[in-house]
């Protein structure tokens, strides 16, 4: 290779090595001009963001990293006391949130795919007391659930965490993809495909809807999910919303109910990635409820958030949904839970948005699932 070759390909590793550009760029969207800006970057996969109190991020890495970003974009060491995790394929360290209590408890809680053995691995949620020192950790960490069974599969863990009012924690997980155990979403005795509810501690409450049915586990809430990735409260009425993954195109918004069947893999609006029909290549079945909105073809959703804040008024009763497989920010309309509108944004910066959060500061907070990961926030341009 002549010294001039040398030279470009130099050029161009240095290229494709260098770290996104901090961004600071304006949108004009269907409502409102919005400013899009980098708070930090550097971070490898990001996956879940949670808002400390003091005013800094608790943000997760997929390969198990559980890091404090400060606003000014200072990212913080590796937080030790995390668990192990299997960060292989969609698998590692996924969600995060803190206790409704966390002001007087201290409690973190993860969710991440977790090692089994013969290479197999499934969802677990841990918690653990995040200490108040320049170098924090995670004390007294505790597994307070493991999605059962365990299976040989790197894909469709979920996994959102989300609390209701109540103080119970909502766990949405996967149905793990080969098709040998994706038809455990319509058993009741799997935790695949399912959403489950428990208690903080892992124990089950009283009326969840399969307490007393034999064969049943009790932790679960509702079934039929595919891989459902994002998960927010309605902040009027209170309910679980959700989004999942469907196959080639079906991505799906559900508003699960207790012991409500949502389908998959009997129904869906998608297909196989083959082209081929899922099943009897169906959509609706008597007993199975129907999404509140899909997708065809594919977004690929991941985190969402309800937007309820006074620094984007014209965003007061948005739902907002990140997408991977065509990235961007998609603003959903409302009106009570019927979805009225569809908008997609930020479509040119190219970047898969792994999480989306409200701050506490009204501003919309985005987390971009790439090697060179940034935590974007974005506000009302002036």
């Amino acid at each position: 290779m002549s010294a001039r070759s040398l030279a470009i390909v130099s050029v161009l590793a240095a290229a494709l090595a260098a770290p996104a550009f901090a961004l600071d760029r304006t949108f004009v969207t269907e409502k409102v001009k919005i400013r899009v800006e980098t708070v930090a970057q550097g971070l490898e996969h990001p996956w879940g963001l949670a808002f400390l109190p003091d005013g800094n991020f608790l943000v997760t890495e997929r390969r198990g990293f559980l890091r404090i970003v400060t606003p000014e974009g200072k990212i913080g060491n590796a937080i030790y006391g995390v668990p192990q995790v299997d960060a292989r394929g969609q698998g590692g360290l996924l969600d995060v949130a803190l206790d409704p209590d966390f002001a007087e408890n201290r409690l973190v809680y993860l969710s991440y795919a977790e090692k089994g053995g013969d290479g197999k691995n499934g969802t677990a949620v841990a918690r653990g007391h995040l200490t108040e020192s320049l170098s924090p950790q995670l004390r007294n960490v505790e597994v307070i659930f493991r999605q059962q069974p365990k299976l040989p599969s790197t894909l469709h863990f979920g996994s959102r965490l989300v609390f209701d009012r109540e103080g119970h924690l909502f766990i949405t997980m996967g149905e793990r993809s080969k098709k040998e155990f994706r038809g455990q979403a319509q058993e009741l005795s799997s935790h695949l495909g399912k959403i489950v509810r428990i208690r903080p501690d892992g124990t089950v409450p009283d009326d969840n809807p399969f307490v007393n049915r034999e064969g049943a586990l009790p932790e679960i809430w509702s079934w039929g999910h595919r891989n459902a990735q994002g998960a927010a409260l309605h902040p009027e009425t209170g309910r679980l919303w959700e989004n999942e993954h469907g196959p080639r195109g079906g991505d799906e918004v559900n508003i699960p109910e207790p012991g409500k069947n949502y389908g998959w893999p009997v129904v869906t609006y998608g297909t196989e990635y083959s082209g081929l029909p899922v099943g009897e290549g169906e959509s609706a079945a008597p007993g199975m409820e129907e999404p509140a909105h899909y997708w065809v073809p594919s977004i690929g959703p991941s985190g969402m958030a309800f937007y309820t804040g006074d620094a984007i008024p014209e965003w007061k009763g948005s739902l907002f949904v990140g997408g991977l497989a065509r990235p961007g920010l998609y603003r959903l309309s409302l009106d009570g839970d019927k979805v009225t509108g569809d908008e997609p944004m930020l479509k040119d910066l190219g970047l898969r948005i792994r999480d989306v959060r409200q701050g506490p500061d009204g501003a919309l907070y985005l987390l971009t699932d790439e090697e060179d990961g940034q935590l974007l926030r974005i506000v009302k341009a002036e």
